[in-house]
């Protein structure tokens, strides 16, 4: 039987997911409309892809193996390492956004491996849709990015992901999905799988699992030979070393469920169990001489955050898993499947851990919080790095969708966060506006940007590498609203300190000294005491009766925390609860650290 394997890619919310389980459902692989790849909870609550998923079909007696991949920029590291694997890619483009960031970002990966693309123009059923245009703007990026003359000749098609059709023209009358999979059958070259039983075994992972039962798992490609469960094999490290180990369990992919089977041949993606120290990049040799596969290179982390036990009055009252030594033991495991994270566990009293973005960063702690961790975590900062004596920092390329009213709020917003204006189109109600900057200065500004484009435009970034650093930024205008007092917040305080701010929590809250209860309009941090009751007296007035109006709380998330956080505050993670608090919890100790940061001696 021939193989082709595939991976669709695209920008985040250009239907790769929904796509791929229309080739299911029209592959008779999948009868229930209501599964999808995007199983993880995270994914769909938030209705994004995060990990990348292998799944195969049958078409016309040849098996096609797909991966779908993740279109956020904070999860490229997961298409990068997939590229390598795989002999064609489906490029997925939105027919009324057209090309956006990440689009750039993975069809450069692809070009560069010398992948011949296909591209889907996809959602052509979109009142505001413009797919020649769309069709025209991915050829310009094709030639922008140096694209040979055989790559330019990409096969285009036009689809409606949601309901299952595919055409090669626009005017085409088509009710499937077959015209896709002709296409795929026609233009990806088959998978090499002749004399597999002579050659050597040579397979390479790039996905990782984990099994309660099997331990770790490599997910790769066979590129030549056989492996088979009870065969000893060697791994070769990317550092040069190599370990022995034994083939325990193989499995591949049918429909979206893994099938056991004794052996898998050259051409083929296989999931292997037996190998507890292999690594994605690592090669998986029959005998210890053979050459080891190029490593798969990963671009490298844009910000860090510090992780560290929550020593806040209420640590330790909501979470199971609370110690050092449990965090350092998840965070280990965090690192078996994700590529993306480094860590560093030098300090003491804290673990360093450095991500692709602040999503990719969250959506760790969000699954670490629901599976009953407890922690808190400091400010996320850009990573700076020195080269022959200058600081350098990372820029991104931001590209903006706005109402035309609201682009010059947002344009003045972003030149105060050192933005650098590069390209502006009107297009009909919507301004595009694309901007350079470094990643501190969009740390912290998406919810703004929501509420000056008032829900209505799009900010998506792709990280463009190392620039000198660009100086100081103010990120926040705010400041913070400091509980002064122990105790449970009540709704007559918050009353009156709404008008101050921004209030976080709800009436009955449980409060502490030094917890974040709101910010204030002003810009400087406020002691308050939430606790305050009405003064209750013997004298009345036709006025005391007045109902207490409360403005609903801006409710944090760890998102939402992580954007509104300065540096002298924690962000306290919980399973139940998520809260704002400063390094130092009383008013004399934040005074006493301010002064030693000044140098100025103590009375």
């Amino acid at each position: 039987m021939e193989i082709r394997n595939i991976a669709i890619i695209a920008h985040v919310d250009h239907g790769k997911t929904t796509l791929t389980d229309a080739l299911m459902r029209e592959t008779g692989m999948v009868k229930d409309a209501s599964v999808s790849m995007d199983s993880n909870a995270l994914e769909q609550e938030r209705g994004i892809t995060i990990y990348s998923k292998n799944a195969s079909f049958f078409w016309k007696g040849t098996k096609v193996n797909i991966v779908d991949t993740p279109g956020h920029a904070d999860f490229g590291s997961e298409v990068e390492r997939v590229l390598r694997s795989i002999d064609t890619v489906l490029l997925v483009v939105d027919a009324q956004e057209g090309p956006m960031p990440q689009t750039r970002f993975v069809l450069k990966k692809s070009l560069e491996l010398g992948l011949k693309p296909i591209v889907v123009i996809n959602k052509i059923d979109k009142p505001a849709a413009r797919p020649a245009e769309a069709h025209d703007e991915v050829l310009e990026l094709f030639m922008e990015l140096g694209a040979s003359n055989e790559q330019l000749d990409f096969k285009t098609l036009y689809a409606i992901g949601r309901q299952g059709i595919a055409k090669r023209r626009l005017n085409d009358e088509n009710e499937n999905l077959a015209p896709l999979l002709d296409t795929i059958l026609r233009e990806v070259p088959p998978a090499k799988t002749k004399d597999a039983h002579g050659e050597k075994l040579l397979m390479q992972p790039f996905n990782l699992g984990y099994d309660n039962f099997l331990g770790r798992l490599a997910v790769g490609r066979i590129y030549q030979g056989v492996v088979r469960q009870g065969d000893g094999v060697f791994v070769k490290k990317t550092n040069g070393e190599t370990e022995e180990g034994k083939i325990t369990k193989i499995f591949t992919f049918e429909g979206m469920e893994k099938k056991s089977v004794p052996e898998a041949f050259a051409g083929d993606i296989a999931m292997v169990a037996g190998l507890p120290n292999v690594y994605i990049g690592d090669s998986i040799c029959e005998n210890a001489e053979q050459t080891p596969m190029p490593a798969i290179a990963i671009d490298e982390p844009t910000i860090a955050i510090n992780l560290l036990v929550n020593d806040s009055p209420f640590g330790g009252r909501e979470g199971k898993f609370v110690t050092t030594r449990q965090i350092r033991e998840r965070l280990e495991k965090e690192l078996e499947v994700n590529v993306g994270l480094k860590i560093d566990w030098s300090a003491p009293d804290f673990f360093r851990l450095y991500g692709r973005g602040e999503l990719h960063i969250s959506i760790l702690l969000e699954n670490m919080r629901r599976e009953g961790f407890e922690f808190q975590v400091s400010e996320p900062q850009a990573i700076i790095k020195e080269e022959n004596g200058e600081r350098l920092e990372p820029f991104e390329e931001a590209v903006i969708d706005a109402p035309a009213a609201s682009a010059g709020s947002v344009i003045e917003k972003l030149t105060r966060r050192r933005g650098i204006l590069t390209a502006m189109k009107e297009e009909s109600s919507h301004t595009r506006m694309i901007f350079e900057m470094p990643t501190r200065g969009l740390l912290g500004y998406r919810s703004e940007f929501i509420i000056n484009t008032k829900g209505e435009g799009s900010l998506s970034s792709r990280f463009i590498g190392f620039k000198p650093f660009a100086g100081d930024i103010k990120r926040h205008t705010f400041g913070s609203m400091i509980s002064m007092e122990n105790g449970t917040a009540l709704a007559y305080s918050l009353f009156k300190l709404q008008e101050r701010g921004i209030i976080y929590i709800d009436p009955a809250t449980p409060v502490y000294e030094g917890m974040i209860i709101g910010n204030t309009a002003k810009g400087e941090d406020l002691d308050v005491n939430p606790t305050k009751n009405k003064q209750l007296t013997n004298f009345r007035n036709t006025s005391m009766g007045d109902a207490i109006d409360l403005t609903p709380p801006f409710r944090l998330s760890i998102e939402r925390g992580m954007e509104i956080m300065k540096e002298d505050e924690y962000l306290e993670i919980t399973p139940k609860s998520v809260r704002l608090r400063k390094k130092y919890l009383s008013k004399t100790a934040r005074a006493k650290a301010e002064r030693q940061e000044r140098k100025i001696p103590d009375d």
